[in-house]
């Protein structure tokens, strides 16, 4: 389903407004990311509450293999890898394939990625690609599926729960958003 929720139904809202910015070595508590590969943060939240970890692109290359890097990491400290079965195992593989193709896009449709944000419950990891573009992603249709090209947000419908675009007022850019659910 492709929505311009900035949340989906029954979602938790926005991220608490009480913290941001990057702190001096690199870790942020909640919040924007800072500066470069020092923007990379762990699990600020109380036990139980949502674990977040935020990576910005800023002056980075290679950024889809960063972004998979980044989010394999993220899946090891939240105990969704390594997997104990093969469920779990796909779960896992379908977060980083859903992390590709938004970092993906956004290099190919939105004058590149500026931050990746991953958050994660008991029920749902959701992923967040802010970028500076204007367009606004949708699946293409029809979609064909032996020609190349042309199949991200198509993958990203098909894996997720839901998925939308954010646009913030007076300010260039969009976050796109897609959620799965966590392994059984």
């Amino acid at each position: 389903m492709s929505t311009t929720r900035p949340y989906s139904p029954g979602d938790r809202g926005p991220e608490p407004s009480g913290a941001s910015g990057a702190s001096e070595g690199g870790v942020t508590a909640a919040g924007p990311a800072g500066e470069g590969m020092a923007a990379q943060d762990g699990a600020a939240a109380p036990p139980g509450g949502p674990q977040v970890r935020r990576l910005s692109f800023e002056g980075e290359s290679g950024v889809v293999p960063l972004a998979r890097d980044f989010t394999r990491q993220a899946l090891y400290a939240w105990g969704w890898l390594p997997a104990a079965s093969a469920d779990q195992r796909a779960a896992a593989e379908d977060v980083l394939l859903v992390v590709s193709e938004l970092v993906t896009n956004a290099c190919l449709h939105a004058e590149g990625p500026e931050r990746l944000q991953i958050t994660c419950d008991n029920k749902v990891i959701r992923i967040e690609v802010t970028d500076r573009g204007t367009g606004q992603p949708a699946p293409r249709t029809p979609h064909r599926a032996g020609r190349p090209g042309g199949h991200g947000m198509f993958i990203v419908q098909r894996l997720c729960l839901d998925w939308g675009v954010v646009r913030t007022p007076g300010v260039g850019g969009k976050t796109v958003w897609a959620e799965l659910g966590a392994p059984a």
